[in-house]
């Protein structure tokens, strides 16, 4: 069972984003567009959030459930590379930072230097146009359409109607926030 401080930022995340609760009130999936003058910006992904007992001392895991072309995401799992998440994550954070912030920049502001996925790091900083046409042809494929993720009903005017955001660089590095999304999107889906 979440603690207090966890049920407060559920909520209030509730109030900005779709949020879709499993069984467990610890594991959810939170739904964000891409952020705007971005390769991701038509792209409608669901993310797997794991909430540690110990919530907000130790930050969550989060990760990508639909397919991401990105340097800084494993593309099996979703997997996230976001140092803010792990080495520098403090109890004032709380969801909607990493929901509003955090994972913007992600996608707004690779980093090909220190990547999960290297096939990605390398296209980035061989021929960026190319990397972008690429991510834009994997956001069609799996985050568009009839392969974007399917919101629950009671979400699907706020989407629609959520403005974009544009994001700001933020201090990168990689620390790896995974959570194992075999084990959960069986269930969802």
């Amino acid at each position: 069972m979440p603690n207090m401080r966890a049920l407060k930022d559920i909520k209030a995340l509730k109030l900005r984003f779709p949020v879709e609760v499993s069984d467990s009130t610890n594991i959810f999936f939170v739904f964000i567009k891409g952020p705007e003058d971005t390769p991701y910006a038509d792209g409608l992904w669901k993310l797997s959030v794991t909430l540690p007992e110990d919530y907000p001392y130790r930050s969550p895991c989060i990760g990508f459930v639909n397919k991401l072309l990105h340097p800084n995401v494993d593309f099996a799992s979703g997997s996230v590379c976001l140092n803010v998440l792990n080495q520098h994550w403090t109890p004032m954070y709380d969801l909607i930072h990493v929901f509003e912030v955090f994972i913007p920049q992600l996608l707004s502001f690779p980093n090909p230097s220190d990547p999960l996925n290297s096939q990605a790091a390398r296209s980035l900083m061989s021929d960026k146009r190319r990397y972008e046409s690429e991510v834009r042809s994997a956001v069609r494929m799996y985050a568009m359409g009839s392969s974007a993720p399917t919101l629950p009903k009671e979400y699907r005017k706020h989407v629609e109607e959520a403005p974009s955001t544009k994001s700001k660089p933020l201090d990168e590095g990689c620390g790896i926030g995974e959570v194992e999304l075999s084990d959960i999107s069986s269930d969802i889906d």
